[in-house]
């Protein structure tokens, strides 16, 4: 990044951080916080630009403490169907796209709706009338499963004599040919890994996008929670070639049936990222997963689903493994980012945590838990006594489609009500940090925001609030996506610390046009982004007449 002018903020207000006044101006300089109040205007040297806010509102920019940007982005490079609302709806988008992509060997696209069909179920025969002679994949908005037409069952070698896969799932029709739905990764990547997914430019230009996408949106951290060793070579593309938009972490993924032998790959790709040199790339994370997700019933629960169908739902580690592992990654100086839904996975994850600390000490690593959809009350107070940082999703709290259909009816009603315990574990004196875990759902930290606050849906339903002792006020659930980012990201260790308005921290700011404060949870997601800056330069800045109030300062 080349050195940014001097900027002088005024004209609006100014959110300096949780607990912390609100101030009148803030003055930039060498890319970092030099003054704050009226002596940034005193102090301000000459040529410093002057950005009147318009009445607008400056704060610090939001952290994304659990995305998966290349997916993401790729999600632009296949059809379309995140926003098909039925069935025949994707199958002809799918359609489409293949007529209109005739040299496409493979058809990969993301991310449907798995509520449209009864168990998340889906057919490879209903993409057959699609696209009889090419696979396709899709991936489903959970990315833990995906729906495959019958040409991708041949290519990847999956008929009715295929064993069950270890950590994977192949629900199959009464006379046992596969259906056309793989759950978990074990079976989804005997397809991803038959198809050879996508080239190198074309996931460098995808990433590019979802850093721009993130920026846009007031976004300049970003955890990327799922990298595998193919991942790693497009972070390090994009670069070499400057694209990167926002800076990005790196939680290299823990493979459970390589695991620990695979650790010294890991800790050389540590060493490949920071030999890169790239003030945006760090690779300091690890990410296991401990089960799956709720909807397919692989997420892992102290007790069985509702359906029927499944008893306990699946742990990817057998605990003392990943009690080992994760101890292993501690101690090898990097921070454990666990994904666990299930309260199971969760005490699980907790346990992990608690003996990487009888075995190497207190951590210096902040592990983080994500996700923590349902946490069992006996283990709630354990996040804090572990220091322990709880990265929820807060966009998720919300009775909507997904919920009612999905979820609801596998876990029943009141242990449903005991999702997403945002307040209680605070309360409790636990850390919280914000994700918006996109694709997979939107990546606007406003929309979460407007949910973590009201616990309703864009409709505001229900009224009052589901499980409203949950809610968060609306300082609480900005420090959550800004300081409690942060402090996930170990941002104080850096030279550029980030997360707050403070002399001497990155100028790492997003200038909203109005205050999120003083705004109805039904229009807050409409709060425009005028601009992001990332150590003080402008990433994202809007082309609106008011927006580009730049003056040269006196």
């Amino acid at each position: 990044m080349s050195d940014p002018r001097p900027r002088l903020f005024t004209g609006g207000t100014i959110w300096t951080g949780h607990g912390r006044p609100d101030a009148s101006a803030v003055l930039v300089v060498d890319g970092r916080i030099h003054a704050i109040g009226p002596e940034a205007h005193d102090s301000a040297p000459d040529g410093t630009e002057t950005v009147h806010l318009v009445g607008g509102f400056l704060m610090p920019s939001f952290g994304d403490g659990h995305a998966h940007p290349i997916f993401g982005g790729l999600e632009d490079a296949g059809p379309r169907v995140r926003g098909c609302t039925s069935i025949a709806e994707i199958v002809e988008e799918v359609r489409h796209y293949a007529d209109a992509h005739p040299d496409r060997e493979w058809i990969i696209g993301a991310s449907y709706d798995g509520s449209l069909s009864p168990g998340g179920l889906f057919d490879a025969r209903w993409l057959d009338e699609a696209v009889p002679d090419r696979p396709v994949i899709l991936r489903a908005w959970d990315y833990h499963t995906v729906w495959v037409n019958s040409r991708a069952l041949e290519l990847a070698g999956i008929d009715a004599n295929t064993p069950e896969p270890v950590l994977g799932e192949i629900p199959r029709r009464p006379d046992g040919s596969p259906l056309g739905t793989l759950r978990e990764w074990g079976a989804v990547e005997l397809v991803t890994r038959a198809s050879g997914g996508f080239s190198l430019d074309e996931r460098v230009d995808a990433l590019a996008r979802a850093t721009r996408q993130f920026a846009s949106l007031g976004v300049t951290w970003v955890q990327d929670a799922w990298v595998e060793p193919d991942d790693v070579d497009v972070y390090l593309e994009a670069a070499r070639r400057g694209v990167l938009a926002t800076r990005v972490n790196l939680a290299l993924l823990a493979d459970p049936r390589v695991f620990p032998d695979a650790l010294p790959a890991l800790v050389e790709t540590r060493r490949r990222v920071e030999a890169a040199g790239s003030p945006l790339l760090t690779a300091h994370s690890v990410k296991f997963f401990a089960d799956g997700v709720v909807e397919n019933e692989t997420g892992a629960l102290l007790e069985p689903y509702c359906s029927g169908m499944h008893d306990h739902g699946m742990l990817v580690w057998e605990p003392e493994h990943l009690a080992r592992s994760v101890a292993a990654v501690d101690a090898a100086g990097f921070q454990p980012h666990i994904h666990a839904i299930g309260d199971r996975a969760v005490r699980v994850a907790l346990d992990a945590i608690e003996y990487a600390a009888s075995v190497n000490g207190p951590s210096a690593n902040r592990p983080v838990i994500a996700h923590a959809q349902l946490v069992s009350e006996a283990d709630r107070a354990r996040f804090a006594r572990l220091r322990v940082i709880a990265n929820m999703q807060p966009l998720w709290a919300q009775l909507d489609a997904l919920m009612t259909l999905l979820t609801v009816p596998r876990l029943g009603e009141d242990r449903a009500d005991r999702q997403y315990a945002m307040r209680s574990l605070l309360d409790d004196g636990g850390a919280l940090s914000f994700g918006s875990d996109w694709p997979c759902s939107s990546a606007a930290p406003l929309d979460g925001i407007a949910v973590a606050t009201s616990r309703t849906t864009a409709s505001g339903d229900p009224a009052g609030g589901w499980t409203p002792h949950e809610r968060l006020d609306i300082a609480t659930a900005l420090a959550a996506y800004t300081s409690g980012v942060a402090t996930q990201a170990l941002a104080d260790r850096t030279d550029a610390p980030w997360g707050r308005i403070e002399v001497g921290v990155s100028a790492d700011l997003v200038w909203l046009e109005r205050d999120p404060r003083t705004t109805d949870r039904t229009t807050m997601p409409d709060i425009a982004v005028r601009a992001t800056y990332l150590a003080g330069e402008p990433v994202v800045l809007s082309t609106t007449p008011t927006a580009a109030a730049a003056l040269p300062h006196p």
